[in-house]
């Protein structure tokens, strides 16, 4: 157990590194509150033993810079050895982080016991912590895998809708674009009767692994959104940008040249919104409210999807009125 002994007398200071060493315990000396900080951060202690009277700041001060750094998880021992008896000073060393008050002179033995309590305590305090953050550290791990799709490890619908509120959100403050791009397996209930479940979801993987090398930026997302159908969330992304990565997406994925006797056919659609502009074309529509708001590029985006397959879907856009009305501008027309 490492000690750090804070005395104000170098007498005194010796002494008690003296009485340390006879308990087998490691003292760290410091003789001036600015030394003993200095040291603290160096050495770590186990415990403080604080002289409340020093000869440039208080030992109460030190106490509390000390508590000040220590943060919500650590937590070393500090007890006061001083000449300063009364309960005002008592309390006071309490308050400033103390955990307990000896009024010098103090005898090896208690000095011991004192120490060896806190021992005690300190240990069952830092197992609380460890447990603590293990707990904390499985819970994160939790999240995270409800946020993931088991088979394919893409995000799921569920992380998917969420991202793409803040998306909106976002785009709304910035007055921005944020796009969607869409991809489906169609027939794929035919690929499964056809070669079976198992190679089905090898399928499904490796598309998966496909729309995953689009989402590039730290802000685009690869999702499954449900079944055989895939989202690439592209924010800040204009029309001719989702175009271009949702073409891409199909060439990437019909390079990977998958068998497919029934329908080797994969579709794409995109679609761009605005939420900060107001429709003003006659293909445009109102929202109701700002809660569906989100849902309206997906919309337009299974809009698009129902051009002929093989097909990229994407959408042409018209005029569009001042950012800030009710209706965000949503580009849906098929090309």
């Amino acid at each position: 157990m490492k000690i750090l002994a804070v005395e104000g007398s170098p007498t005194a200071l010796a002494g008690l590194c003296q009485t340390m060493a006879g308990l087998g315990l490691e003292c760290v000396s410091a003789a001036s509150g600015a030394e003993a900080l200095a040291r603290y951060r160096d050495s770590r202690p186990d415990c403080v033993l604080l002289d409340a009277g020093l000869p440039d700041i208080s030992g109460f001060d030190v106490a509390q810079a000390i508590r000040a750094e220590e943060g919500s998880r650590r937590w070393t021992p500090i007890i006061f050895l001083t000449a300063r008896s009364g309960d005002e000073s008592l309390l006071e060393g309490i308050a400033c982080g103390g955990d307990d008050y000896l009024i010098k002179p103090v005898s090896d033995a208690v000095l011991g016991a004192k120490i060896g309590a806190m021992r005690r305590l300190k240990r069952r305090h830092d197992e609380v912590s460890a447990a603590a953050s293990e707990s904390e550290a499985a819970n994160e791990q939790l999240r995270g895998l409800a946020a993931i799709d088991g088979l394919t490890g893409l995000a799921n619908r569920r992380r998917f809708d969420e991202q793409l509120e803040r998306e909106w959100r976002r785009a709304l403050r910035e007055a921005g674009s944020l796009s969607l791009v869409m991809i489906d397996v169609d027939h794929f209930k035919r690929y499964n009767d056809t070669y079976g479940h198992p190679l089905g979801d090898t399928c499904l993987r490796r598309i998966a692994g496909a729309l995953g090398e689009g989402a590039r930026r730290p802000g685009d997302l690869a999702a499954r959104y449900g079944g055989e159908e895939f989202v690439l969330l592209l924010p800040g992304t204009p029309l001719d940008g989702a175009r271009h990565v949702a073409k891409q997406l199909r060439r990437t994925i019909n390079d990977l040249d998958i068998e497919h006797r029934s329908s080797a056919v994969a579709s794409a659609a995109a679609a761009t919104a605005w939420p900060g502009q107001r429709p003003t074309g006659p293909s445009r529509r109102r929202e109701t409210s700002r809660a569906e708001r989100p849902r309206s590029v997906r919309v337009a985006v299974i809009r698009n999807r129902q051009t002929p397959r093989p097909s990229v879907g994407c959408a042409a856009p018209d005029a569009c009125g001042p950012a800030g009305a009710d209706a965000p501008c949503i580009a849906d027309a098929a090309v």
